[in-house]
């Protein structure tokens, strides 16, 4: 299998089909190094993060969007909201991806109302602008063969019980979620990086693909 014959893999072509009457053409990407984009390769995909799909299909359809991305690996939600909150809103997006959590679940203390309200206080804002806001869930671990036996049952239920919360948090703001939990390639080894933490080039792959969609089903439009 490869990019171009992975079902759950757009092309930013075909991506653009689906985002047919986007009317974004500022987006800001916030959160830690889900959002940053880091990886690594896999055979028969290109090297790129889940945004280097995402933009080219939104270009497809707004040429002139511009994008920032304020990301950075290693941040819990309360220190993407310190660092970075304020430069999302300084650039007046009107499409905002935010991802970020992760981090809180791998705590010493794991306390998931504290992890809702930071992303309450992070999510607000930003939808208060009247941008889509996307956020997302978290695949589930238990397919990926790199992360450390010893830890996975705690951190899949923590990334779960996070996952639930983000969900909350945005549908009470009406944002888009994606549902990474439940997606069919979760429980697959082909989507972890060596370090058992992040998404390879396949993993990045699908969540570009899913951002995408959910954008055509937020436009109305038909996703296959």
């Amino acid at each position: 299998m490869s990019e171009s014959t992975d079902p759950y893999v757009l092309s930013p072509t075909e991506g653009g089909r689906l985002l047919t009457g986007a009317p974004w053409t500022r987006l800001a990407i916030v959160g830690d190094s889900a959002a940053e984009g880091v990886t690594e390769p896999y055979a028969g995909y290109g090297l790129g993060a889940w945004f280097d799909l995402v933009v080219p299909a939104l270009r497809t359809v707004q040429p002139e969007l511009v994008h920032v991305n304020l990301g950075r690996r290693n941040l819990l939600t309360a220190e993407v909201r310190e660092s970075q909150l304020q430069a999302a809103l300084d650039f007046e997006p009107d499409l905002v991806v935010a991802f970020c959590g992760g981090n809180d679940a791998f705590r010493r203390e794991f306390d998931p109302d504290a992890v809702e309200e930071q992303l309450t206080a992070l999510f607000e804002p930003l939808s208060a602008t009247g941008a889509t806001l996307v956020t997302s869930g978290f695949f589930d671990i238990v397919g990926n063969p790199h992360f450390d036996p010893r830890y996975r049952e705690v951190a899949r239920e923590r990334l779960a019980a996070i996952s639930v919360r983000m969900q909350a948090v945005s549908e009470r703001l009406k944002a888009v979620y994606l549902d990474m939990q439940s997606h069919p390639t979760s429980r697959e080894a082909s989507i972890w990086s060596g370090d058992g933490i992040h998404l390879n080039a396949r993993g990045q792959a699908v969540l570009g693909t899913e951002v995408i969609r959910a954008l055509a089903d937020r436009l109305g439009n038909p996703v296959r």
